[in-house]
């Protein structure tokens, strides 16, 4: 009979083939080896150290828009998207959102929805992390509605001028390209907008708690003049954004595990050595109860993402299986951190451990890209066939 591993409790190992092994192991090498020693202190001075640096060695290793295919992307399978993604949110889920934000949302919409001309001009360098993306969907006083933005597009003679305001904007800071998605009079429209276009300005958003080893920004669109080869030809509504909100979500279904597994392994081993009354704290009832808890969601967790990976790359997945792995996971991963917290004790407030930082992140990945109630309320149409959004 095999032997129990604490860490693999299922034998999860065993359901991916050795060039996924590949992908995982060579993903958590390079963060092991050149993030991991500074994500606490990034977290803590609110800044990542040269981003730009960092993006170039995420495009050493075919990290960014991985799962995309043609124009030197690696075209590789959901699966290993996934598993990236595992790698990456248990470093930080800023690190992870860094990734994500370029090639699920900036890089797949320009993959998916504009012309061949800027695709050729933009996915190249992007995937190499010469280039960097941002998304503008999100506005001040539009999240989960966002067929009430503001930001309009309007013809002036060949050209578009775009103005108004986005928020939350991840690596906006210091991108190169910004997908922004814009009222007009034939509906929402998605422009490719080169970031030093006069008129455009990124001003980064300070005081976060959450989410502080990335950049983020409000991007202020003032008169800005673009070519009409930067508008997405075809696209038009909400079809365009959503879908690359469903490329994203399905990367947080895995990435927050990545999150939880971090926290879990920083309290069991805390639990196996911090002695209290005597014996290690693992050796108490309640402790225990909380580790088989912790196990238990972060290992469904798991199978679950691997389930929907599998699918994906089989015959695709629906919004609805989107909806259902994003909610539950990133539920029951802010859940882990928070009783892994429980068993640090004081010592799970100090960015010595991951715990605090992993938790506070997770507040964030728990909002963006839909809430727990949107989600909620996807799962909920599905199921009743009624709508409950308005």
């Amino acid at each position: 009979m095999p032997a129990f591993d604490r860490l693999d409790p299922l034998s999860l190992d065993d359901l991916l083939t050795p060039d996924e092994v590949a992908v995982r192991d060579s993903v958590r090498s390079m963060l092991t080896q050149q993030v991991q020693p500074h994500v606490a202190q990034w977290f803590e001075a609110g800044q990542v150290a040269a981003p730009r640096e960092l993006f170039r060695e995420f495009g050493k290793l075919g990290l960014l828009g991985m799962h995309l295919e043609g124009y030197t992307l690696p075209g590789m399978s959901s699966v290993d998207y996934g598993l990236a993604c595992v790698e990456l949110e248990a470093c930080d889920s800023g690190v992870r959102s860094m990734v994500s934000v370029q090639g699920s949302l900036a890089m797949y919409a320009i993959w998916r929805w504009a012309s061949e001309e800027e695709k050729q001009r933009w996915l190249p360098g992007m995937g190499t992390g010469e280039i960097v993306g941002c998304f503008g969907l999100t506005e001040p006083d539009h999240g989960s509605d966002p067929g009430s933005m503001r930001t309009t597009a309007r013809r002036v003679g060949d050209d578009w001028v775009l103005d108004g305001t986005k928020m939350w904007i991840s690596n906006g800071t210091f991108a190169d390209v910004a997908v922004v998605w814009a009222q007009t009079d034939e509906g929402i429209r998605g422009f490719a907008v080169p970031t030093d276009t006069p008129g455009f300005t990124a001003r980064e958003i300070k005081h976060k708690m959450s989410l502080r080893a990335s950049a983020t920004a409000e991007l202020v669109l003032e008169g800005v003049r673009l070519p009409d080869s930067a508008r997405f030809p075809e696209v038009r509504g909400l079809k365009g954004p959503l879908s690359c909100l469903t490329e994203a979500r399905f990367g947080i279904v895995w990435g927050s595990m990545g999150a939880a597994r971090s926290s879990y392994e920083a309290a069991l081993d805390y639990a196996r050595t911090r002695e209290q009354f005597g014996r290690p704290i693992g050796g108490f009832q309640l402790t225990q109860a909380k580790l088989a808890d912790m196990c238990l969601e972060l290992h469904k967790g798991l199978l679950l993402a691997l389930h929907l990976g599998r699918r994906k790359d089989d015959v695709g997945l629906t919004t609805e299986q989107v909806s259902f792995g994003k909610l539950n996971n990133v539920r029951e991963a802010l859940e882990i951190c928070r009783t892994s917290r429980t068993i640090l004790g004081a010592n799970g407030i100090s960015l010595e451990y991951p715990v605090i930082r992993h938790m506070n992140n997770l507040e964030s990945v728990l909002t963006y890209e839909g809430t727990v109630e949107m989600h909620q309320l996807i799962l909920g149409q599905a199921l009743t066939g009624e709508s409950a959004f308005s």
